[in-house]
C-alpha cells in the first residue's frame, strides 16, 4: 500500500475474481484459452474478409473493424487478469490504471457506435436495397468507421481526466478483475456528484443513444421483413442480419444487467460476471456467432485454411454489394 498525505494513490490492488490460491492455476488456464480463442477467431476472420473478394462489401467491412476492435477490447483487461491469476500480483500503478480505465471505455463506446452503423448497414440493405449501393459506398463506409474511432477514443477524454484528480483515501483495493468506473468512484472521498453527471450525460447521449438507433434500425427492419409475402424471402433477409442482432442482444443484455439494475439489487460478484460476458465472451463468440449461419464466411474460411483463396483483383469503379 503507498499512500502519500493520506489522500495521493500511487497503486491499486485489483482483487480479481478470487483469492482462493487452488483456484488461481484453473483461472489462468481459462482466461489464456478465452484470449487465445479470441485472438485466433478473429484473425481468422479479418484473414478471410481480406482474402476472399465476394466479403469486400459494406457488412463485412465493418465486422473486419468489429474483429479489430474485439482484439483490442479483450486486450485492454484479460493480460493483468492473467499476470493476477498467475503470479498472484494484484497490484497496479495509478497511470496504469487510468490508461486501463481509458481505453476500455475509448473500446466500449467504439463497440456502441459500431453495433449501431452495422444496423443502419442492414437497414439500408433490407429496407431500401435499390439505392444500397448508393448509400453504402466505399467513401460512405470509410468514413462512418474513422468517425467511430475518432469519436470513442475521444469520448472518454474528460471522464478521465476527471477520475484521475480524484482524492482516493477510503481504500486502494478494487475489488474487480479491472479498473472500472464504479468502483473507483467508491474508493474516493472527494465529491463525485460532478463526474456522475457528466458520466450520466456522456452515456445518455452515447448508449442510450446508440442502443435506440440501432433499436429503430430493427424495427424497421422486422416490418420490413414481416411484409415479404414468400417464406423463402423473409428467410434470406432474416438471415442477412441474425448474427448482428445476436451480436446487439449479448452485448447490449450484459451492459444493461450491469448498470440498469436498482442500488437494492447491487451485487459486485454478479456484477463481475457480467463484466466478464460483455468484455471477454462476447468479442470471443463474435467470430462464431458470424460465421456459424453464414455461408460466405464459412466458405471463405474453408479456403483460407486450404490456403486456395485467389489474390482479388477489383477495379477502381468496383461498387459494393448487399
Amino acid at each position: 500500500m503507498k499512500l502519500r498525505n493520506e489522500t495521493v494513490v500511487t497503486e491499486f490492488l485489483i482483487m480479481g475474481f478470487s483469492d482462493r490460491s487452488e483456484l488461481q492455476v484453473p483461472l489462468f488456464l481459462l482466461f489464456l484459452l478465452m484470449y487465445l480463442f479470441n485472438i485466433a477467431g478473429n484473425l481468422l476472420i479479418m484473414t478471410a474478409i481480406f482474402a476472399d473478394c465476394h466479403l469486400h462489401t459494406p457488412m463485412y467491412f465493418f465486422l473486419c473493424n468489429l474483429s479489430v476492435l474485439d482484439i483490442g477490447y479483450l486486450s485492454v483487461t484479460l493480460p493483468k487478469l492473467l499476470a493476477l491469476s498467475l503470479t498472484g500480483s494484484k497490484n497496479i500503478t495509478f497511470s496504469g490504471c487510468m490508461v486501463q480505465l481509458y481505453f476500455f471505455m475509448s473500446l466500449g463506446s467504439i463497440e456502441y457506435l459500431f453495433l449501431t452503423a452495422m444496423a443502419y448497414d442492414r437497414y439500408a440493405a433490407i429496407c431500401d436495397p435499390l439505392h444500397y449501393s448508393h448509400v453504402m459506398n466505399k467513401r460512405t463506409c470509410g468514413l462512418m468507421a474513422t468517425t467511430t474511432w475518432i469519436v470513442g477514443f475521444l469520448d472518454s477524454v474528460v471522464i478521465v481526466s476527471f477520475i484521475s484528480r480524484l482524492d482516493f483515501c477510503n481504500s486502494i483495493q478494487i475489488d474487480h478483475f479491472f479498473c472500472d468506473l464504479a468502483p473507483l468512484l467508491s474508493l474516493s472521498c472527494s465529491d463525485t456528484h460532478r463526474i456522475e453527471l457528466v458520466i450520466f450525460i456522456e452515456g445518455a447521449l452515447l448508449i442510450i443513444g446508440s442502443f435506440l438507433l440501432t433499436l429503430a434500425s430493427y424495427v424497421l427492419i422486422i416490418s420490413t421483413i414481416l411484409a415479404i409475402r414468400s417464406t423463402e424471402g423473409r428467410h434470406k433477409a432474416f438471415n442477412t442480419c441474425i448474427s448482428h442482432l445476436t451480436t446487439v442482444t449479448l452485448f447490449y443484455g450484459s451492459v444493461i444487467c450491469v448498470y440498469m439494475r436498482p442500488p437494492s439489487a447491487y451485487s459486485m460478484q454478479e456484477d463481475k460476471v457480467f463484466a466478464m460476458v460483455y468484455t471477454t465472451v462476447v468479442p470471443m463468440l463474435n467470430p462464431v456467432i458470424y460465421s456459424l449461419r453464414n455461408k460466405d464466411v464459412k466458405r471463405a474460411l474453408r479456403k483460407v485454411t486450404a490456403h486456395s483463396i485467389p489474390k482479388c483483383r477489383t477495379s477502381p469503379n468496383h461498387r459494393w454489394k448487399r
